[in-house]
């Protein structure tokens, strides 16, 4: 294989449509835009968002609730999942230190621990947040809770 010798797939290169040559083409007249209305001129363009006098999208459906505009997004974990990796990393503290070596949250990640599941372990919790339910089980396993 050259380049010289290089082609295009079969069928994948088209002929470009000519409109307004004539009646014969096919195309001719009105070069397939139909009669009058905006879109039939040249220049036109639709406005974003615009259904032809058909009430939009965004005023049909309704409006609920409340969207902050600086969320505080949390990394979460379940009880569960920190007995999980306390055996599989062998994690003395679930601190976000510890979470940040191990490649389990990035650097500015904010963790919470949510109640569901399980605690063998005896840990000691070094979070952001934690769910009432989470708290009670790890002081239950013998661990610690320490807000940052």
């Amino acid at each position: 294989m050259n380049l010289h010798t290089l082609q295009p797939a079969k069928g994948s290169v088209h002929k470009e449509k000519r409109l307004g040559r004539g009646e014969a083409s096919g195309k001719g007249g009105t070069s397939t835009k139909g009669n009058k209305g905006g879109q039939s001129r040249a220049g036109y363009q639709s406005k974003r968002g615009h259904e032809g006098g058909q009430m939009p999208i965004q005023r049909r459906m309704p409006k609920r609730g409340f969207k902050s505009l600086n969320p505080t997004e949390y990394q979460v974990f379940n009880i569960g999942q920190i007995d999980h990796l306390v055996e599989k990393y062998g994690l003395q503290d679930f601190s976000l230190e510890n979470l940040y070596m191990n490649g389990l949250i990035n650097r500015t990640a904010k963790v919470k621990i949510l109640g569901q599941g399980e605690l063998k372990a005896k840990v000691t919790a070094k979070v952001n947040a934690i769910s009432e339910k989470a708290k009670q089980l790890i002081e239950a396993a013998g661990g610690t809770v320490e807000l940052v």
